[in-house]
């Protein structure tokens, strides 16, 4: 398992682009949990304009085998859905860093214990 050196990670296996310049970062969830998950076949994300709070659960993913919360990594305004995932969960499996993504979000607020893809690594073992 290969995580992006410029991704951050949650320990809940989110993944949080840099911020553009507009203050826009993109969310997903990491390999090891699309794996763990098993082949996802519903997600449910956060609407555009739904208010996401970091450690808070804002969606979920269905898989073949269990049902899973989707949490925000950091706090602020949805400003976009992957509706490529809505209609094709499967991406979430096969492209989990990049047509697999789930939402994009305005942060207004980032906490400090989001991990480097090295730390992410070690912490999922």
């Amino acid at each position: 398992m290969s995580n992006p050196q410029h991704l951050r990670y949650s320990k809940e296996h989110e993944w949080l682009s840099a911020t553009d310049e507009k203050g826009v970062a993109t969310v997903g969830i990491t390999e090891f949990a699309a794996n763990a998950l098993g082949d996802v076949v519903f997600a449910q994300l956060p609407a555009v304009g739904d208010t996401v709070t970091a450690g808070e659960t804002c969606g979920e993913l269905e898989s073949t085998k269990s049902v899973s919360d989707l949490y925000a990594p950091v706090t602020g305004e949805v400003i976009e859905a992957n509706q490529d995932v809505v209609d094709d969960p499967a991406l979430v499996n096969s492209a989990p860093f990049e047509g697999g993504w789930l939402f994009k979000v305005k942060i207004t607020d980032e906490p400090a214990d989001l991990l480097t893809a090295d730390e992410y690594t070690d912490f999922a073992g």
